[in-house]
């Protein structure tokens, strides 16, 4: 061969090596990865701060099925008694007529001064269901009726002063009179006492009482009540009042006063220079609460008939656990009827006064007696 053949299949030659190297060069380059794509975006996952379990407040006025707080007492009642009109009935209390049946049984005893400076309680009494004798039962007065409307209740009485026949007479009062239409139908006489200190009723005359002049028995659905009780787990103190060991409303014939009894917690009734009992229980009557109520007042004629303002308000001292707070009262305004308002109870600041659970006497005075009464 020529030798520029030879050096011209020489090049070549080294082309072609090249040419496959370079070919096996690519053949082993690393190809980049392609990045995995980004996960899209998801909500943080939030781990959650230990924290204290909610506990919930027990209702301190938890009831049992079937039971509501009475409106006279605040204390669990049976809703067929709690709802039921409680029946307020007069009382003598006359010495001559002493000692009374029933009057331990009723929830609310008001004490009012009549003709004479005597005085006459009337005992609202809401289950009365078991007693056989409560008395001896006296003549209506005209401010006892104002009275018992507050409750809503069937007032109970034998006769009344002529000054009260109007008002016995209007469609809003329920009334059962001894000397009416039920008459003989509620009421009994005993051999025991003379005339008039034995006349008496009972759960049974009652009744039947009610039936035959077909009344209403059970409250109206929007009866709210007169008192504002404290929760059932709770005790009024009156820690900031006065002392109130011993107190007297200064009635002139009776002489009645109040002890505090610290072994019950309650205020034992005296008049008569003794202690009041009752006949059906031979015990001393107490209550958890007193209140003296001032009232206006006027005497009517010369047989010394007395008319109290029992709706423009006025001065009360309450008592409970040994101490004694001031206020006021005032009967609510009711636009259908202010006659069937109740009368509330208010501290000098205004704030409606909560009371004790359980038994309530109410001494109605004379307001120009205030500063006789004794407290101590």
């Amino acid at each position: 061969m020529k030798p520029g053949h030879i050096r011209s299949r020489k090049w070549l030659t080294i082309i072609s090596i090249l040419c496959v190297l370079a070919l096996a060069g690519c053949g082993n380059e690393e190809v980049p990865e392609t990045p995995a794509p980004e996960p899209h975006p998801t909500e943080a996952v939030v781990t959650p701060t230990p924290t204290e379990a909610i506990v919930e407040e027990e209702d301190p006025n938890a009831l049992e099925p079937g039971q509501m707080r009475s409106f006279l007492s605040g204390l669990p009642v049976d809703e067929k008694i709690g709802m039921r009109r409680p029946i307020a009935i007069m009382l003598n209390n006359l010495e001559a007529a002493q000692p009374m049946s029933g009057v331990s049984y009723a929830d609310v005893v008001y004490e009012y001064v009549v003709e004479g400076a005597i005085t006459r309680l009337m005992g609202v009494f809401e289950n009365y269901d078991n007693l056989d004798k409560i008395g001896s039962v006296r003549s209506c007065r005209e401010y006892f009726v104002y009275t018992a409307l507050e409750f809503d209740a069937i007032y109970m009485h034998f006769g009344q002063a002529a000054y009260a026949v109007d008002l016995l007479a209007k469609d809003y009062v329920n009334n059962l009179n001894g000397l009416g239409e039920a008459g003989d139908t509620c009421f009994y006489r005993t051999s025991d006492r003379q005339a008039p200190h034995n006349v008496y009723t009972s759960a049974k005359g009652i009744e039947a009482g009610i039936k035959k002049l077909n009344y209403r028995e059970d409250h109206n659905p929007d009866y709210k009540g007169k008192f504002k009780f404290c929760d059932l787990n709770k005790e009024v103190t009156n820690e900031n009042g006065g002392r109130a060991y011993h107190i007297e409303p200064k009635y002139k014939i009776n002489k009645p006063w109040f002890d505090y009894n610290e072994a019950t917690g309650k205020y034992d009734r005296y008049q008569y220079d003794g202690p009041q009992i009752d006949d059906l229980t031979g015990e001393q009557i107490s209550f958890d609460n007193v209140i003296f109520q001032y009232n206006m007042w006027v005497q009517l004629d010369e047989k010394d008939y007395l008319a109290f303002d029992c709706h423009s308000g006025g001065y009360i001292q309450y008592f409970t656990k040994g101490k004694m707070i001031e206020g006021i009262w005032q009967r609510e305004i009711n636009n259908d009827n202010y006659d069937l308002s109740a009368i509330r109870y208010y501290d000098l600041d205004g704030n409606e006064i909560e009371i004790n659970n359980g038994k309530t006497f109410i001494c109605v005075i004379q307001d120009s007696e205030k500063e006789k009464v004794v407290i101590e």
